[in-house]
């Protein structure tokens, strides 16, 4: 049997990061959200044993052996639900490797969605979160999908109010930035800086900066969310979609990584500003990169936009953002 599932991108409206734990991670504040562009998972349950990988479109960075996220996913399934099952996992590539959307983590997540559907058992909620937040810190993401604030290292996910669908432009450059080398780097500025916004990050352990990042999420999305619930339809101009614009500018919601990535890939802020010429009301890094987005009012100005990008020789494809409920009816639907 074969079960086929997409397996949706995500961009950060903003990333916070803090000084760096005992267990070698970073504390962070940010809000992910579910967007349109997406891979495509299938997963074939048959007679014997093993897992098997395989990649269209075959990336050398994309494994195919255990540490595969896919791999190390299924492979927690099957454990937890006792099955010995021979499992096959395809991935359709469309998304980006190295791109800040979180593809390698969506695909983990989609192929745990389709094992159990393959094999007709459902994990409790509870082990399922527990299984991708062992497995990696953006997993648990796309078990909520729509808007969710992740804390901790990412890994601690809370649904929020739905943002609308927004218009949005995605530009994949032809570099790939590492998020394990974008964090040394930013503890090496965090070492060399004297100025007072990084200095902050270092007393107790970061909590003070995070606290006050966190302060500025909440304030966004809670004058954002308010009123009637999303029910997932595009926004239109002068709605709750052009406040997200507006508001993101005005609060000046930002992703550190842009302070030592954009050094390191001068040509990344470039793009960034290209986005923003193109007429994009926010732009952004999404993740550690190297993919940024712009948001826009309207899709037809965000089709217009990425055909001016395009013309200057960058990838830019037009799609939205995804509220929860769309996201769920698409993974599986058709």
């Amino acid at each position: 049997m074969t079960v086929t599932v997409r397996s949706f991108a995500k961009i950060n409206l903003g990333l916070y990061i803090g000084a760096a734990r005992a267990d070698g991670f970073h504390d962070l504040r940010t809000a992910y959200q579910t967007i349109a562009l997406h891979d495509v998972i299938r997963v074939s349950v048959g007679r014997g044993r093993g897992i098997e990988i395989a990649c269209t479109n075959q990336d050398p960075r994309v494994p195919l052996d255990a540490s595969n996220t896919c791999h190390r996913i299924a492979t927690r399934v099957l454990d937890e639900l006792g099955a010995n099952r021979k499992v096959t996992v395809e991935i359709e590539k469309r998304l980006p490797v190295q791109g800040g959307l979180g593809a390698a983590s969506s695909n983990a997540v989609a192929t745990m969605i389709a094992l159990e559907l393959a094999l007709k058992k459902k994990l409790p909620a509870a082990v399922r979160l527990r299984i991708a937040a062992e497995i990696g810190s953006d997993l648990p993401l796309f078990l909520v999908g729509g808007t969710a604030l992740g804390v901790g290292r990412g890994e601690e996910v809370y649904p929020l109010p739905d943002l609308p669908s927004v218009p949005m432009v995605v530009v994949t450059p032809e570099v790939g930035v590492s998020t394990p080398r974008a964090f040394v780097d930013w503890d090496a500025l965090l070492k060399s800086s004297q100025h007072t916004s990084f200095g902050r990050l270092t007393r107790a352990g970061g909590s003070d900066r995070l606290f006050e990042v966190g302060c500025v999420l909440s304030s966004w999305l809670s004058g954002f969310t308010s009123g009637s619930p999303n029910t997932g339809a595009p926004a239109k101009g002068g709605s709750r979609g052009e406040k997200l614009l507006l508001d993101l500018v005005r609060t000046g919601i930002e992703n550190d990584f842009e302070k030592v990535v954009f050094p390191q890939y001068p040509e990344l802020r470039d793009i960034k500003g290209a986005l923003e010429r193109a007429g994009s009301k926010y732009a952004s890094l999404s993740g550690s990169g190297s993919n940024l987005y712009g948001l826009f009012r309207s899709t037809a100005e965000a089709t217009r936009a990425a055909g001016r990008l395009r013309k200057q020789g960058l990838r830019a494809v037009a799609t939205r953002t995804l509220t929860r409920r769309k996201y769920w009816s698409l993974v599986v639907g058709r």
